[in-house]
């Protein structure tokens, strides 16, 4: 009887704590002019809810308190704006103090001068330094050519296979990066790289426990691995008399070479090839993988797609790659890979920090928090898009689509994507050879997670035949 009773009342004691821990963490944020929301626990805040429920959580809490709500999540007392106007006006004034704002803990394993968080000069010359690498002249004359080169071999000898698309298509986006930042193939050096990125990319959406078996620990350990090897190769780059006509070639060049005006040092460097792999990786995977999926389950998409490419490849032999003006002329192409950006919503928003006292709808956010522009609800508004939920490459071929004012897809302001046309060209490039050598049937019915990234937990299997 005595154990029951001290039982219950360790019970009911652990209740009031963990009753009070909440109540503190509430009042603790309670400032005057904040926007309505809940805190959660303290330190961890509502991490674990908004880790699992995803859009679920945001719709609820949009539900309860409107478009602009606090909450803490990522480590950071943070304000979550899902109102497209005010979204629109963050994007495009970082100079009223309202700056890239991500937490500690990714800038810990994607790097302090990470491209995507750093400001002022320093944004300036890395986006200049990368711009400089992939503009439009450079895909056409030096990269579209590698492209070519390695999408029609890592699309052959698939005849006759069951194979994880998933998995093939995280390949492709990796090995094509490495190809063009460093003209890496395929061996024990790209097998290394590929084992730090893909820890590295599971740890940018986690728990800040820095604990032996975390994803955060690993993903750390994984940046060290990769920054290791890339200062190798950029020794051994340094070293050689030999000019391999890639990204690095042109980071590496001198400082008053009229081709960069903007010189880095290696750390900006690794960072920077780092924000090129990690966030081409991350979308062109996902949105290939996403763009077979979508086809399947729309064959009359699939059959417009394949006959866009038969066309093209009328006019050429079995071995001739595709150049420039074929890839503009991928009309529809380019429609079912922002139909799928849409509808897969690869990226869900953006963190900023306010700099200041800054005001939003009535509302102060207080200097050094964040503010969560959360983008994905635009993208199924059917304001904006008519059935949304339906997937309709057609509804891009009006190209004033992508110019309307609440198309963030790719962001907005001065941090528009700077890799919008490379991935493009990439995913047309992949689709191109895959649709015309291949037909295709899904093997079982794939599982397809949402959020915190669009995955397939178990793969997503196809079988392959040559068309």
């Amino acid at each position: 009887m005595a154990l029951m009773e001290l039982a219950l009342a360790l019970a009911f004691g652990f209740l009031f704590a963990c009753c009070g821990l909440l109540r503190w963490n509430e009042v603790r944020y309670r400032k005057k002019g904040l926007p309505p929301g809940t805190m959660g626990w303290p330190l961890f805040g509502e991490t674990t809810e908004f880790l699992k429920q995803g859009p679920n959580f945001m719709k609820n809490q949009r539900a309860r308190y409107g478009s602009l709500f606090k909450s803490h999540i990522l480590g950071c007392p943070t304000v979550v704006c899902m109102d497209p106007e005010i979204n629109r006006y963050i994007f495009m004034n970082e100079s009223k103090g309202l700056v890239p704002g991500y937490p500690q803990s990714m800038l810990d394993i994607l790097g302090e001068r990470n491209i995507a968080a750093v400001t002022g000069p320093l944004h300036k010359s890395m986006r200049s330094a990368m711009l400089n690498l992939i503009n439009p002249s450079m895909i056409r004359d030096q990269l579209l050519p590698k492209i070519d080169e390695f999408m029609r071999s890592h699309l052959s000898n698939w005849n006759e296979k069951v194979i994880d698309i998933q998995e093939k298509t995280k390949e492709m986006a990796l090995f094509s990066a490495l190809k063009q930042i460093a003209s890496i193939e395929s061996g024990p050096e790209s097998e290394a790289l590929k084992a730090a990125v893909f820890q590295l990319v599971l740890g940018t959406l986690s728990l800040p426990i820095n604990l032996p078996g975390t994803n955060y620990r690993r993903a750390f350990q994984a940046r060290r691995r990769l920054v290791e090897i890339l200062r190798k190769i950029i020794e051994k780059r340094r070293t050689s008399l030999s000019s391999h006509g890639d990204m690095l070639d042109l980071l590496l060049l001198k400082a008053d070479d009229e081709c960069m005006k903007a010189k880095l040092n290696d750390e900006q460097i690794i960072d920077l090839i780092i924000a090129l792999v990690y966030s081409g990786y991350e979308t062109v995977s996902t949105t290939t993988m996403m763009a077979i999926k979508y086809l399947h389950d729309h064959p009359k998409a699939l059959h417009e797609l394949r006959k866009e490419h038969m066309e093209i490849r009328k006019e050429k032999s079995h071995e001739e790659g595709i150049d420039w003006s074929d890839y503009k002329s991928m009309a529809f192409t380019r429609a079912v890979i922002f139909e799928t950006l849409r509808m897969a919503t690869v990226v869900n928003g953006v963190l900023r920090k306010t700099t200041q006292d800054t005001k939003l709808k009535g509302f102060v956010i207080p200097k050094g928090w964040r503010i969560y522009v959360y983008t994905r609800e635009i993208n199924y508004d059917p304001c904006l898009y008519p059935e949304p939920l339906s997937f309709n490459p057609w509804r891009w071929m009006d190209r004033s689509l992508d110019t309307q004012q609440h198309f963030m897809i790719f962001g907005g302001g001065s941090r528009l994507c700077p890799g919008k046309e490379l991935g493009t060209v990439e995913i047309a490039t992949f689709l191109h050879y895959f649709v015309t050598r291949y037909r295709y049937e899904e093997v079982g019915r794939a599982v397809i997670l949402e959020f915190p990234r669009v995955e397939a937990p178990n793969g997503l299997r196809i079988r392959v035949q040559s068309y």
